[in-house]
């Protein structure tokens, strides 16, 4: 049986040959020559080897049927049964600043461009005001994090024009992400069907985890009679949240909260509900714990000239933040412990490592090999300047 009460099991090219085999045995009899190099073992290893791929393609639609297994197009159609769709992937946004000839008018689609050739161009038309100043609002050419740049890198104007003198972003750019993978969606929908409902911390956390632009979140609510060390005050709740938009998450927390509890929280947000009555929706920011991150590491000829990055790379995707490239990641939970031995077991994803050594700390001054701790409402984060790889080669 190929399905049964433990599951589907798919039948490998080899078991077909042997079933063919001695199929054909018990119709041309026990002396039929099916070996390879036979005329009749050949039929059945080419039958064997199609009918290997229809079982593959069998197996395939078996696990579609479910969101642990199924993959890509039919992972996208099983995602809104958890009340959610893929992220896809989208353009990053900014700002740039213009000086050149008063007056003068700007229409929309002016490229500008990083040093290192990452291209934006403006979204509507600008006309410069009396002193030769505007503000113009731009959009990444190329889609994806790529987009995502450091303050004070757009400077560069790709079509000359007499008229404008100079350009810079005096702000980062942001919002630019890629499409979302199979494991990161598979993960959002097990945490939003756990907070199917409404009226509950799970399902107020799931809500705001629907926010793309939140990396991360945690509800607590107090039942006692007193403040508790959080600062939450009795028969309310506060909901922990890094990234976003101040507007959304309010919203997204006035919508799923219980009637009757307040939400409580160092920033206040004025939402409108459904009987027209404003009302004052608190949450906290979390609070980021920079984690920094000294490696020695011992290579062999596999390890490549953009190793370091490689490594670096690596250790972000793990804890989160920004990576060489301008790639941000989302890493660890919010309250997760950055545990070294994770993080160790990360460098050996790079090509060409023999031997690594790795130290960890919250100042940049004091480093050991002790996890790293992170309350509740805090969020571990690092950067490409702030992991130091030394190599002995």
């Amino acid at each position: 049986m190929a399905l049964d009460k433990n599951g589907f099991k798919r039948k490998s090219y080899s078991d077909l040959v042997d079933s063919m085999s001695a199929k054909a045995k018990e119709k041309f009899g026990a002396d039929a020559n099916t070996t390879e190099r036979s005329f009749l073992g050949i039929i059945i290893r080419i039958m064997a080897w199609f009918f290997s791929l229809l079982w593959q393609d069998t197996e395939d639609v078996y696990h579609s049927a479910y969101r642990k297994t199924a993959e890509g197009a039919q992972l996208d159609m099983l995602l809104p049964y958890a009340g959610i769709s893929r992220n896809l992937a989208d353009f990053a946004y900014g700002q740039i600043h213009i000086s050149g000839t008063p007056n003068h008018f700007i229409e929309s689609g002016f490229l500008v461009s990083t040093n290192n050739d990452i291209f934006f161009e403006t979204i509507y038309d600008l006309t410069l005001d009396s002193e030769g100043k505007g503000t113009a609002e731009i959009v990444a050419l190329d889609v994806g994090v790529i987009g995502n740049v450091g303050a004070n890198t757009i400077t560069e104007i790709v079509n000359p024009d007499a008229d404008v003198t100079s350009v810079i972003n005096l702000l980062k750019t942001s919002g630019g992400q890629e499409k979302e993978t199979d494991a990161e969606a598979r993960e959002r929908a097990d945490i939003t069907v756990d907070g199917i409902g409404s009226a509950t911390t799970a399902a107020i956390r799931t809500n705001l985890l629907k926010i793309s632009s939140i990396r991360a979140a945690k509800v607590i609510e107090n039942f006692k009679d007193e403040v508790d060390q959080y600062g939450t005050p009795p028969r309310s709740i506060q909901a922990f949240v890094l990234g976003g938009d101040d507007e959304e998450i309010a919203k997204a927390i006035h919508e799923k909260k219980a009637g009757g509890i307040q939400p409580y929280g160092t920033t206040y947000v004025d939402v409108l509900d459904l009987s027209g009555e404003i009302q004052q929706i608190g949450f906290t920011r979390a609070s980021k714990v920079d984690i920094y991150i000294k490696v020695k590491v011992g290579t062999n000829s596999s390890f490549t000239s953009d190793g370091v990055d490689q490594i670096q790379t690596e250790l972000i995707r793990y804890i989160g933040g920004t990576d060489a490239n301008n790639n941000t990641y989302a890493g660890l939970n919010m309250g997760d412990d950055v545990v070294v031995a994770r993080l160790n077991a990360r460098i050996f994803n790079v090509d060409g490592i023999e031997d690594a050594k790795l130290e960890v700390s919250k100042d940049g001054v004091n480093y050991d090999n002790s996890n790293i701790v992170i309350a509740l409402q805090e969020a571990a984060q690092t950067h490409f300047n702030d992991i130091e790889v030394m190599l002995n080669v």
